[in-house]
Formats: C-alpha cells, sequence, structure tokens
C-alpha cells in the first residue's frame, strides 16, 4: 500500500439551543484546549461508524443521522502529520448531558464557540457548518 495520510473524522453536534458540543483536549497537540469530538478512522470501519464511535467514546453521547459538512485535507492542519478529517452535522432532540471519555478532559455545551480558542482547524469547520444547521430537522 501507498503511504498516505491518516484518515479523522470530526463532529459538530448542536442542540436545539444553538449550542455546540465541544471537549477539551486531554493530550497533546492542544492539550486543554476546545475541540470537535472526533479521531481517526480505525480499520475495518467506515468513517460515519468512526465520527460516532468517537462521539461516544470522548462525550458519551449517542448520535443518530449525519450530515456530511465537507472535507478538511490541508497537510498542515494537525501538527502530528498530514491528517484528512471528514466533518459531519448533527442536531440532538432534546437535553442531552455529555459524559467525559476516554481522550478527552471535558466535554460541555458552548453557547458561543467564537469566544474560545479552538484546536486544529475546527474553528474553520464550525464556521462551514453553520449554514448547514439551518436546514437540519
Amino acid at each position: 500500500m501507498p503511504k498516505t495520510p491518516a484518515l479523522a473524522t470530526d463532529c459538530i453536534i448542536r442542540d436545539g439551543a444553538g449550542r455546540v458540543l465541544l471537549v477539551r483536549r486531554k493530550y497533546e497537540p492542544f492539550k486543554g484546549v476546545y475541540a470537535l469530538p472526533g479521531g481517526f478512522v480505525e480499520i475495518g470501519e467506515t468513517v460515519e461508524e468512526a465520527c460516532r464511535r468517537e462521539v461516544r467514546e470522548e462525550a458519551g453521547v449517542d448520535i443518530g443521522a449525519l450530515q456530511l459538512v465537507g472535507v478538511y485535507s490541508d497537510p498542515q492542519r494537525d501538527p502530528r502529520g498530514h491528517t484528512v478529517s471528514v466533518a459531519y452535522l448533527v442536531r440532538l432532540p432534546g437535553e442531552v448531558t455529555p459524559h467525559v471519555g476516554d481522550d478527552a478532559a471535558a466535554a460541555e455545551w458552548v453557547e458561543d464557540w467564537r469566544k474560545h480558542a479552538l484546536a486544529f482547524d475546527h474553528g474553520q469547520i464550525l464556521a462551514d457548518a453553520e449554514d448547514l444547521a439551518d436546514t437540519l430537522p
């Protein structure tokens, strides 16, 4: 097999009040900084399965239908190396309380993500998802 970029997924999770679920990274890079829940796709799973697994592992939340936001492939987006991320958007019905998981130091609803520094290119991903959020049921 050829040497290729790592494949990852990120998830924008919004609630009915328009808040975004963010995690604080437990490890470097960006230790302690807000990030979207997500991570690397494992061998044998789809990107969608990886997205749902990572959200469950990092924030203790089960998600359903995913809407594609975009593919983020800038070779400089991750200081660990060239990583391509497939980003999805989902809206959760009702109140959901996140529970911090394995790779996260915290998981919480954030009302205005623009007030915070975000890891990687997650600010761009969130900005790209804003128009799509209005189309979710």
